[in-house]
């Protein structure tokens, strides 16, 4: 274990490091900080930083810089992230709130997320398997034919196209319509398909064929593997910190572009606390020079999806990741009033 003082040291070189860009001495350091002993002392801990893998010489400059081991650190032992202010988070509200749809909360999201941290926007779409439904709505197309719609909690839309086995009247239609309803409004997916069941044997014997095929349609929907959609924004971003990136910015770019490799990246939605991955810790080798911020948002107490940012490991991590918490939750704000 790093003493006080030299955990102390490690934050100097951190906030250093990642506010000018230059490998850090301990003469600046002990200019810039009043870390109360002398520069003596400071090679001293920055030596012992060193041989424990915390800081690195990155060439024959005299400073030095943190590691992934370095930065990992520092994260863990955060007294707490960086508050938005009042006129950012103003902001935050005003600009999501004009949001019309759940594609507009999405985009929105990825732009702002992307101007407030200068670095790569991520955000997953809320998915269905962790939805509950709002309501179900049954159109009249033509005598045999509907249109089912479900809304899910999360504002989110799917339309489905119904073609019965018989003419279904408008009077047997809202009576299944209100009967549905009130057996599955605010009930979570994988609960619907028990819930229904036994709804056909209700129904006149000429309405059953009708309503057992609406009911397939409606479990069809709920069970379909939703392909887990992501949107991507500030990729322009990354181009600022090009000597950020050992060779070249192109891995981090093509590893962007492949969404399996972004759903890894953001984890999974129901580790909805906050997740930091630094440098290697990322899985995917395209990335092992960036780091990844991320947390869950949703509606009431339970994530529903991911969202994040991808930057270089020189980020400032108190800043990135008050950043992304406070999005994430106007965002969960937005779904449980929508």
């Amino acid at each position: 274990m790093l003493s006080e003082r030299r955990l102390e040291v490690l934050r100097a070189i951190v906030q250093d490091y990642v506010g000018t860009e230059e490998p850090v001495g301990s003469k600046a350091l002990t200019e810039r900080h009043a870390l109360g002993v002398s520069p003596a002392t400071v090679r001293n801990d920055m030596a012992v930083l060193e041989e424990e893998g915390f800081i690195a010489q990155p060439h024959t400059s005299a400073g030095r810089i943190p590691t992934d081991k370095g930065y990992r650190l520092f994260v863990d032992r955060l007294a707490g992230v960086k508050p938005l202010s009042s006129p950012e988070r103003r902001a935050i509200q005003n600009f999501l709130d004009g949001a019309v749809d759940l594609d507009d909360v999405v985009a929105r999201t990825v732009r702002l997320l992307a101007q407030l941290t200068r670095q790569v926007a991520v955000v997953q779409y809320p998915s269905l398997t962790r939805s509950t439904v709002r309501h179900v709505e049954l159109l009249s197309l033509a005598p045999a034919r509907l249109m089912l719609v479900l809304i899910t909690d999360t504002g989110r839309v799917e339309q489905r196209l119904v073609d019965c086995p018989a003419p279904f009247g408008e009077t047997s239609l809202a009576d299944l319509r209100a009967r549905l309803n009130s057996r599955v409004v605010g009930r979570r997916f994988a609960d619907v398909p028990q819930l229904v069941q036994d709804l056909p044997e209700s129904f006149e014997p000429e309405d059953r064929g009708t309503v057992s095929t609406v009911l397939s349609t409606l479990l069809e929907t709920l069970v379909e593997e939703t392909e887990e959609r992501l949107m991507i924004g500030g990729t322009a971003n990354l181009t600022r910190f090009g000597h950020d990136f050992p060779l070249t910015i192109r891995p981090v770019l093509e590893a962007l572009e492949e969404q399996v490799v972004l759903l890894k990246l953001l984890g999974e939605a129901k580790e909805s606390g906050m997740t930091v991955r630094i440098g290697h810790e990322n899985a995917h080798e395209g990335l092992n020079s960036t780091s990844v911020v991320s947390v869950g948002y949703g509606s009431g107490g339970e994530a529903v999806a991911k969202l994040g940012v991808v930057g270089p490991t020189r980020m400032d991590y108190p800043g990135t990741m008050g950043a992304v918490r406070a999005v994430a939750r106007y965002v969960g704000q937005i779904l449980a009033e929508s």
